[in-house]
């Protein structure tokens, strides 16, 4: 006879309870409005008590593919925190938008035929449903996205104020282009549009054929490719719109001092702007009045300099182009041309096809000599001037002084074509050969008028300069690497510049009556797209397909009149470059932000602040596009009056990344990682998909490795509380870890007893007591608050987890039902698994939920150890062990270790020279 299975216990914490749970308290939560924060002012105005605190995810876009585990650990850190800081009574403000606009909508579309918007708008759905399940704590009313008409508005209208604008350099702030107006007398555009913060240059551009758009640098791969796609790349000379963001190059450095950031973004945007001190050197040329100006950032080292090269692209080439080539010329400086101009034209023709990156980064240095030599302002040699693609037109001068004695690049550039190598800077002890990079002092560095010789770097710099200086032959100076942001995309899915051109091609803005300028319906949504290799192509954008739109009769205050609109639409960094603003006033439309909300939730709150959002978590990846671009956009609304804060975030935290592991088979394809079997014997470890060999790899999640799971998953076989704990408990928030499916269930194993130390798996009820705790389960207690609290406060969640489970099983090895520990628990563990945590609290007897229940505090009394562990040694060696009280004296802890039965043996009746005693942990006794 068969023993009949047991059956589940029917209240027993399972995936199927968890969903019921969560799913009732999601909306319980929605429909009491649980997380809406109060504002000062304005239609969501309400009490306003504690401290506020304003905490933002980076804003996601709506992907088609939907999430997968990877994407929540930031959402799920920063409802954590929230939720956290509301228990300790701050008002929280947590909100989600949606950056909406982006190239993937629009791909679809033209794939499909299926507008960007419908498209957009299903996958925010799906985005939503799947957060949702997640618990998180966000004030739905807050909620927006890019596309939203009110939103447009309103970054059109930011786009108009920064238009408006000029950049004062005496006052440092930008200011309105009415008081440039005043100042020069003139409304010429001819003169005030080169002024305007945002302006229509002719420059050289990341030209993509076959995207059929403009790329910025940012969007190119370091191979010279499409980031999308990978297409060729090339530098082209276009019209396009951009924003004059290096008018505000040192503060966007300087500023970063004042900002709780990682240091590696702050390195990262240091670098990207690249702030460099030194000087601009004159160079004059032999038989030509043209003088080459050369910016270097080691002036000390002119002595060394051998010969100049400038950018292909320079502006002097065509007039330092000789007609000949000098008698004697190197064959290697003429690239096998018969002239100079021949030589130049065909170099010119090859660089153009490389992107800056390919430059900069090309190891074979090549070159053409242009037949012209300039003069070494310090001593008087005929440097030649040859032109190669390692110099750039958009850093310094683009012209360089080459110094192969203290330069890798020039070094390498000298080797090959035959240039003398000058060092000028002493190699230290040991040095063997090549380019000598350190410090040391000046070595084959004077003439008749200054001598450098055996000066440190720094005091050689200011020396030379300040005789440069004198001479007439240079200056002090600094330059910046960053360029200003190219701010035109050829695409459709974006928003729709308000700026329309008269009859003689003057940008104009439109009136703010006229916001937002809605999209128009296009016949077909790609840009005009060429060959690849299609160099003389032309932009076309698919707005420019709509005349109707384009071409308009407006007043804009002179009569009615005709006006062509702008067709480029701005790039997809437009609306994260403000959104932090939105949240604050969700649906303010009579100005961008209430000065009242924008105050409470942004504003500085002691003097040097620069205010911001209190954290902002998100990856590290837009350390120098989101994050650069969002700061200046700040700072101009802020010199113009609009906001009281300078930078948008003030503390800034970098969340690792959750990886996994895919395979492939002998031919190198991917194949599904939950159908590949591990295989362990002894040490080695090899795994088998269908019973035939895979290789392992680490690294991202995606559909196209076949390792993805999604939350769904997670969801339905664990519950949203389970893939939340596992989550926080992976390791450091800010270092990226493996998933491991099969790990989860440690997670709901940990929930699962918290669960059953507060109800009865088979009734249902509560089985809590009123029971007194005792002093060891006291001190578990506190201690746990106590170490909580701080990692709590740390942002150290696995910790924290660690800390509570610890204290679970305390609870549950001692049998303890106490209310006065199981309460406490259920409130540090709701940060972390809020659903389960408030079931329990209503099991508990709580009516009203714990959202913002005080968070436990420890008390100090019971934080004291009611006993410590002595060691006592005889000669050297444990002899025995004792549980003493922490502030036992030194007379008590000798008197109880000599009289310990394993000490007394091992003495064996011998004399006690020496008792040494380190109270309350050791007692050395020597015999």
């Amino acid at each position: 006879m068969s023993t009949p299975e047991p059956k589940p216990s029917a209240y027993r914490y399972s995936s199927d309870l968890a969903g019921d749970i969560e799913r009732r308290w999601q909306d319980r939560w929605e429909t009491e409005g649980t997380f809406e924060a109060p504002n000062p002012t304005g239609d969501l105005a309400g009490e306003v008590t504690g401290e506020k605190f304003f905490i933002m995810d980076m804003f996601p876009y709506p992907s088609g593919a939907g999430l997968h585990v990877g994407h929540p650990l930031g959402y799920i850190a920063t409802d954590v925190i929230g939720r956290y800081r509301r228990m300790q009574g701050d008002n929280v403000l947590h909100a989600l938008g949606y950056d909406a606009f982006g190239l993937p909508a629009e791909i679809h579309a033209v794939q499909t035929g299926e507008h960007p918007r419908g498209n957009t708008i299903s996958n925010m759905a799906n985005m939503r449903r799947q957060l949702r399940r997640l618990g998180l704590a966000h004030d739905p009313r807050r909620s927006f996205a890019t596309i939203d008409s009110e939103f447009m508005r309103w970054t059109q209208w930011i786009f108009i104020q920064i238009f408006e604008s000029w950049y004062d350099t005496d006052a440092n702030r930008a200011r309105p282009i009415s008081e440039l107006i005043e100042k020069l007398g003139t409304n010429d555009p001819q003169v005030i549009d080169q002024h305007r913060l945002a302006y229509i240059d002719e420059s050289p551009v990341n030209w993509c054929p076959a995207l059929g758009t403009v790329l910025s640098n940012e969007e190119v791969t370091p191979e010279g490719r499409s980031e999308r796609g990978n297409f060729p790349v090339f530098p082209r000379n276009l019209r396009q719109w951009k924003m004059r963001i290096t008018a505000y190059a040192d503060r966007l450095i300087d500023d970063l001092d004042r900002m709780d950031w990682p240091e590696s973004v702050k390195h990262m945007q240091r670098n990207w702007i690249g702030r460099s001190h030194g000087a601009e050197v004159s160079f004059a040329v032999d038989g030509a009045e043209t003088k080459i100006d050369v910016f270097t950032t080691r002036p000390d080292t002119l002595f060394g300099a051998t010969y100049v090269v400038l950018a292909p692209e320079h502006e002097l080439v065509g007039e330092l182009t000789a007609a000949a080539w000098p008698d004697g010329v190197d064959a290697a400086w003429t690239g096998g041309a018969a002239t100079p101009a021949e030589a130049i034209a065909d170099y010119r023709a090859a660089a153009g096809a490389k992107s800056d990156v390919e430059r900069q980064e090309n190891r074979d240095k090549t070159g053409v000599f242009t037949g012209s030599y300039a003069i070494n302002p310090v001593n008087g040699t005929s440097l030649p001037v040859f032109i190669a693609d390692y110099v750039l037109t958009g850093y310094g001068t683009g012209a360089i002084m080459a110094v192969p004695g203290q330069d890798s690049r020039d070094w390498e550039f000298a080797e090959k074509f035959g240039l003398p190598i000058i060092r000028t800077v002493q190699p230290s002890e040991g040095f063997e050969d090549g380019p000598f990079l350190g410090e040391g002092p000046a070595i084959n560095s004077a003439n008749d008028d200054i001598d450098l010789n055996g000066l440190p770097i720094a005091e050689a710099k200011s020396t030379i300069i300040a005789w440069l200086a004198q001479q007439g032959s240079g200056r002090g100076t600094t330059t910046y690497r960053l360029r200003d942001w190219l701010f035109s995309r050829q695409r459709y899915w974006g928003e729709p510049f308000p700026i329309v051109f008269d009859e003689n091609g003057s940008p104009i803005a439109v009136p703010d009556s006229m916001l937002p300028v809605e999209l128009p319906e296009v016949p077909d949504y790609l840009p005009k797209t060429f060959e690849p290799d299609d160099v003389t192509s032309e932009p076309e954008p698919p707005l420019a397909r709509v005349p109707d739109w384009v071409n308009v009769e407006l007043d804009l205050g002179d009569g009615l009149k005709k006006y062509r609109r702008e067709t480029n639409t701005m790039p997809n960094w437009a609306g994260s470059s403000w959104y932090e603003l939105r949240y604050a006033d969700p649906h303010n439309d009579k100005t961008l932000v209430d000065p009242e909300n924008e105050a409470y939730w942004l504003g500085p709150r002691k003097a040097g602040d620069t205010g911001g959002v209190d954290l902002y978590i998100g990856g590290v990846e837009h350390a120098v596009l989101h994050l650069l671009y969002a700061r200046f956009w700040h700072k101009v609304l802020f010199d113009l009056g609009h906001l009281s804060s300078e930078e948008p975030f003030q503390k800034l935290f970098n969340q690792g990344y959750i990886q996994a592991y895919a395979y492939t088979d002998a031919r190198g394809v991917y194949v599904p990682a939950e159908d590949v079997v591990e295989h362990v014997d002894g040490a080695e470890t090899t795994y088998t998909y269908d019973g035939k060999p895979v290789n392992r790899e680490y690294g991202k999640m995606g559909k196209s490795l076949k390792n993805i799971v999604t939350p769904d998953e997670m969801y339905d076989a664990y519950g949203a509380d389970t893939f939340r704990v596992y989550e926080m408990s992976m390791g450091p928030l800010d270092v990226s870890r493996p998933w491991e499916t099969r790990a989860v269930v440690g997670a709901q194993r940990f929930l699962q007893r918290v669960w059953r130390l507060v109800v009865d798996e088979d009734s249902g009820e509560s089985v809590a007591t009123d029971d007194a705790l005792d002093a060891e389960t006291l001190h578990a207690l506190h201690k746990t608050i106590e170490g909580v609290r701080v990692d709590m406060d740390e942002m150290r969640f696995n910790t924290a987890i660690a800390k509570l489970i610890e204290l679970t099983n305390h609870l549950t090895k001692a049998n303890v039902r106490s209310r006065a520990a199981l309460e406490p628990l259920v409130l540090m563990t709701a940060p972390l698994a809020p659903h389960v945590a408030e079931e329990l609290w209503a099991k508990l007897g709580h009516a009203d939920s714990l959202a913002r229940a005080p968070y436990p505090v420890a008390d100090a009394a019971h934080l004291v150890e009611q006993s410590v562990t002595c060691v006592v040694q005889v000669l050297g060696k444990v002899r025995g062990k004792l549980e003493v009280s922490p502030d036992i004296s030194d007379e008590d802890l000798q008197a109880l270790a000599l009289a310990e039965p394993n000490v007394v043996r091992s003495i064996d009746g011998r004399e006690v020279r020496k008792v040494i005693v380190r109270a309350p942990k050791l007692v050395s006794i020597v015999v």
